[in-house]
């Protein structure tokens, strides 16, 4: 077994960097890490309830999402990642299923890693905020 690396650390001041202009953005990643805990479905609906407000906030965390399904799928394990808007409450239920439904040892592994992905995201927030 050799050691692999999963790029959290790159992944996060990537997307720290792509934000840091926009203050009111940058400081959702403190609220992506208080969110991680909540389980996998909070963190990816949160998406969805900022989208109403029409800024950058809704693209950050769907930008977030993405990174962690990428992140995710080097570790062999599949996150459902559905294009889905706010409207449309059946697809929204039909992730959430999906979400919940993951074997309870991959939502062990995927809940650990999106919380130190979101750790990464606050350091580099702390290091880079204008």
């Amino acid at each position: 077994m050799t050691w692999q690396s999963y790029q959290l650390d790159r992944k996060a001041q990537k997307l720290v960097l792509n934000y840091r202009d926009d203050k009111d953005v940058l400081n959702q990643a403190h609220k992506m890490r208080m969110t991680a805990p909540y389980g996998l479905e909070r963190f990816w609906g949160e998406r969805l309830r900022l989208s109403r407000e029409r800024n950058n906030k809704a693209k950050y965390w769907g930008d977030t999402w993405q990174a962690f399904v990428e992140i995710m799928a080097v570790a062999g394990v599949a996150i459902p990642n559905d294009s889905v808007g706010e409207r449309e409450t059946t697809k929204v239920q039909a992730m959430a299923t999906k979400l919940w439904a993951l074997p309870l040892e991959d939502q062990k592994v995927a809940l650990a890693v999106l919380t130190q992905f979101c750790d990464c995201l606050v350091w580099w927030t702390q290091r880079y905020k204008p």
